[in-house]
């Protein structure tokens, strides 16, 4: 294909780069992950009862909280991000969820003792404040986003940048919870493939999590584009590593 044509393609691709929720569907079938080595879900459920009180820190758009089937009388949601936080309004309240429009990593809009239950996939969360909400004997469950997640692709792209989250492991993340007056017990990190089999999708991928390709643009980083692009039509695909981390911590 001719680079004007690529850089057409590409710049439509930069233009539909829009996400409601955490819905990667657009660019299904041109781009894998290798699975985790836990089930997130099996994980919280393995504990979750239906008379338990559960809240969803940075929830998204509900999509995986929903996916849990737990009572909604019993579920609480907090989400920031205005997008996600329409989204919720319009999806959770009609369910009777009490859905509450709140930063995780500040102060949350609940009693003391509230929940038997906090969880939070990919979201902000502050150790203390989940603490004072918890019950006694209430457990927190979170997977998380680790500082290094796609770090091969964002430097192919954009070069050596500074790290977004830089205090985004398991060990800082476990020694905050146990600073809190938690007991770990779970703690779990791997690395894993991510693979895009069009430059197309990975430019999608790039604009909308813009926190980790922070000023990326077809435009700007053209050149770097077309030599992902040569590595693309060499090996069949481009490869970065996704870095995740599964933690739970009982009050």
């Amino acid at each position: 294909m001719r680079q004007d044509e690529l850089l057409a393609r590409w710049r439509a691709e930069e233009r539909a780069a829009h996400i409601h929720g955490w819905d990667f569907s657009y660019i299904e079938g041109r781009y894998s992950e290798e699975a985790l080595p836990w089930d997130y879900r099996a994980v919280i459920l393995r504990q979750l009862r239906p008379e338990m009180k559960l809240l969803d820190i940075d929830t998204g758009g509900g999509e995986f909280l929903l996916s849990l089937n737990h009572p909604h009388r019993n579920i609480s949601a907090t989400e920031a991000y205005p997008p996600n936080a329409a989204l919720c309004r319009e999806t959770l309240l009609p369910l009777g969820i009490d859905f509450r429009e709140a930063d995780g990593g500040e102060r949350l809009p609940f009693d003391d003792g509230t929940f038997d239950m906090v969880i939070n996939r990919h979201g902000n969360f502050n150790a203390r404040e989940i603490h004072r909400v918890l019950k006694d004997g209430g457990m927190f469950i979170t997977q998380q986003v680790g500082a290094e997640n796609d770090r091969e692709l964002v430097e192919l792209l954009l070069g050596k940048i500074p790290l977004p989250f830089p205090e985004q492991y398991l060990s800082v993340a476990a020694r905050k919870f146990r600073e809190a007056g938690f007991t770990i017990a779970d703690e779990r990190e791997c690395f894993r493939p991510i693979r895009f089999y069009d430059i197309g999708a990975l430019v999608w991928f790039a604009r909308v999590i813009e926190w980790e390709f922070p000023n990326f643009s077809v435009d700007a980083c053209m050149d770097s584009l077309l030599g992902a692009q040569w590595i693309q039509e060499k090996d069949g695909f481009v490869q970065g590593r996704i870095h995740r981390f599964l933690l739970a911590a009982k009050k």
